[in-house]
């Protein structure tokens, strides 16, 4: 069932998201050749924490194991869900982060992704690429229109580079809980809800240099491309509500690409 939410509730989840984004603006420079991905987890943890939320990854449990972290760290071929560890990032890596804060019942959820030093051309075209559709589909959100008008602008603009768009795992509603109604995909599937006043979604393309064809690890949490090729995931939540469509997480962008 989707939740429709009031003007509370939107401007409630609207501080959250200011809160993660002013996390997210401290943390990018922290985010370098060398760093243990393990050391980013407490960083985040001990921030939230000051700035009075609660992280709201931390032991979510929609399946056996509990995610045992604060930030999901994905690194290169790891698409999503990837769990700190003591590996330290590396020159060249392309490493995705996302995050989601429980302010007092108010869920947000942003994902960038960092490139660590000097990269290659092709990942920084890839890293480009996903971010701007991330924006091709938020544009296609409208009050009265249906849902996968999104996907159908993600495809439309990715699909000229040839890069894989992942499709078992896709955005979602947001905003009173971490994960909610309704499916928000990146390919054109799946249920068309019409889009209604007091939605909130986290509309998130995760796009692979090579197939779009996935895995999961045997830590039961962390997604991998089957070709073992790069991998971009940008994320933002974003709102409508008035007839207009708000995002309510900070772009970033401009300090990573």
């Amino acid at each position: 069932m989707i939740r429709l939410k009031n003007e509370k509730q939107i401007n409630g989840i609207r501080e959250s998201c200011k809160m993660l984004s002013a996390m997210y603006r401290e943390l990018i420079p922290l985010v370098k050749p060398g760093v243990q991905t393990l050391e980013i987890d407490k960083w985040v943890r001990d921030w939230v924490k000051k700035a009075g939320g609660k992280p709201a990854f931390l032991d979510y449990a929609p399946r056996k194991k509990p995610f045992p972290a604060a930030i999901c760290i994905s690194i290169n071929d790891e698409v999503i869900h990837g769990i700190p560890s003591k590996r330290r990032i590396r020159e060249g890596d392309l490493v995705s982060l996302d995050c989601g804060i429980d302010l007092g019942g108010f869920f947000s959820d942003q994902a960038i992704s960092i490139e660590a030093g000097k990269v290659s051309k092709e990942i920084k075209k890839l890293n480009s690429a996903t971010c701007e559709s991330m924006y091709k589909g938020i544009a296609a959100i409208k009050a009265g229109d249906r849902l996968l008008q999104i996907a159908r602008a993600v495809e439309g603009f990715i699909k000229p580079f040839g890069y894989g768009i992942v499709k078992e795992y896709c955005g979602h509603g947001v905003g009173l809980a971490l994960h909610e109604d309704p499916h928000v995909p990146n390919t054109p599937h799946g249920a068309n809800p019409k889009m209604n006043n007091g939605m909130v979604f986290a509309i998130e393309p995760m796009i692979n240099l090579g197939s779009p064809d996935v895995g999961v690890l045997d830590d039961d949490w962390t997604v991998v491309t089957s070709d073992g090729k790069v991998s971009a995931h940008w994320e933002h939540t974003v709102a409508i509500f008035g007839g207009k469509t708000e995002i309510l997480t900070e772009a970033l962008e401009q300090l990573v690409l």
